[in-house]
């Protein structure tokens, strides 16, 4: 039987999600305008004010913003509240130079909890579950956000936050945890080492996982499902606009509904920032209906993905995003052709590989070059160099299949590439662009 948190809301009828929508965006939009001065310039620049907005069909009308926006705002520039009202703050991992540095009402935290205990709930979590949490706390939003969604929902709790293998596992199995929440890529490392130590999926009470924060493939959602005896869903967020639990998966797993009672969300092409229709390919642009502190108005998330208001079987009645297809920022061009990690990704785990890789890309002599290290299996691990060259040249021919383009593929030593307790670093670039 299908589980929900808020009922009411989730399998709302999709006029009311629309006039909540319409309500909260012409409230928000004002909110912006009087509260933050760098909105009201970027309006005024494109000639709109609050009142030229009364229909979502007009959001189009109001400029997009980037992360640069937000960096270039640092540290208070967006904040519309006084500083008192503010009860926390969350911080962009991983970026270079100034960093993005969201802010939050006591409003705005419930809210996001409400989100992410939605999105625990649609997996089947209820509050005899144990979740487990291996995201990063601190300033990172993936722990703070699901743990809050843990809390509301009435779980046991395990705020186990990021490394130390070992330890995770002796709580997962003690604690007997059935919930697993964490990056997709260090799941299948906890995978990989719970094999190794033995536990067949039977005896790993785990039974269902909730990933996310990195691009991760069907084939590596089966890989792990299949490995530790769950069912693995997606979650989706940003700390621009909360963290996770602006989308999340649902029984059905075709898709992510977006928690549309707080965020509008449109699909535009990345290149002319026209909004495309329902059921193309493009960027996510997400718009926080009622963030208090932290008011966020056509996002560019820079995610390529689809919508769709397709009826689910879930019964859940807000739009669905595909999982992300890749990133317009993060897509490489290599000579001439659009490349992105989950499609190498694909092709690994379809050749019996596991996602262990690393993508180096570097310019000789005026052209791209473009090498994947993967690491082999323990089985694929010999010292008969003719049989490791086959497995290399059939899995250079796969990836040229899906790309298009030939590129240099090293086979190496089980365990030899770096692992992350945290977001996997996929591509190192080293061209001077």
């Amino acid at each position: 039987m299908e589980k929900y948190f808020q009922p009411e809301i989730e399998c709302a009828p999709p006029e009311k999600i629309r006039a909540w929508q319409e309500e909260k965006l012409q409230k928000q939009v004002r909110h912006a305008w009087e509260h933050v001065p760098y909105y009201r310039q970027k309006m005024e620049e494109k000639g709109v004010r609050p009142e030229d907005i009364t229909s979502l069909a007009d959001i189009s009308k109001l400029p997009f913003i980037s992360k640069y926006d937000l960096r270039d705002s640092y540290p208070y520039g967006l904040l519309a509240v006084p500083l008192k009202d503010c009860v926390r703050i969350h911080s962009t991992s991983g970026t270079t130079g100034k960093r993005v540095v969201a802010f939050y009402t006591q409003a705005d935290i419930d809210m996001w909890n409400d989100c992410t205990a939605r999105a625990i709930a649609a997996a089947g979590g209820t509050d005899e579950d144990v979740c487990h949490i291996a995201y990063g706390y601190g300033l990172f939003t993936g722990g703070a956000g699901i743990d809050g969604g843990s809390h509301k929902l009435g779980c046991l709790t395990v705020p186990a936050s990021s490394g130390n293998t070992e330890r995770q596992i002796m709580f997962i199995m003690d604690l007997k945890a059935t919930i697993l929440c964490c990056t997709p890529s260090y799941a299948a490392y906890l995978a990989e080492t719970m094999k190794e130590m033995g536990y067949s999926p039977e005896e790993i009470p785990l039974k269902i996982g909730i990933f996310g924060a990195e691009a991760w493939s069907e084939e590596m959602r089966q890989d792990i499902e299949k490995t530790l005896g769950i069912k693995a869903y997606d979650i989706y967020g940003l700390t621009e606009l909360s963290g996770p639990g602006v989308a999340f998966g649902c029984s059905a797993q075709q898709g992510m509904h977006i928690n549309e009672d707080h965020f509008y969300a449109e699909i535009i092409d990345p290149d002319t920032g026209e909004v495309l229709p329902e059921g193309s390919q493009g960027e996510l642009v997400l718009t926080a209906l009622d963030k208090e502190a932290f008011p966020i108005l056509r996002y560019r998330t820079r995610d390529i993905c689809v919508l769709t208001r397709e009826k689910c079987s879930c019964g859940r009645t807000h739009v669905r995003m595909s999982k992300p297809m890749g990133r317009s920022d993060d897509m490489l061009i290599i000579r001439g052709v659009n490349v992105f990690p989950s499609q190498i990704e694909t092709v690994l785990l379809n050749h019996g590989y596991a996602a262990n890789y690393q993508i180096v890309v570097d310019r000789v002599n005026n052209t791209d070059t473009m090498e994947v290290k993967v690491e082999m299996t323990p089985q694929m691990f010999t010292d008969n160099v003719g049989e490791i060259d086959e497995h290399r040249k059939e899995l250079a021919e796969g990836i040229k299949n899906i790309l298009g383009i030939r590129v240099k593929v090293s086979l190496v030593a089980p365990k030899s590439i770096e692992r992350s307790s945290g977001k996997a670093v996929r591509v190192i670039d080293k061209r001077k662009i």
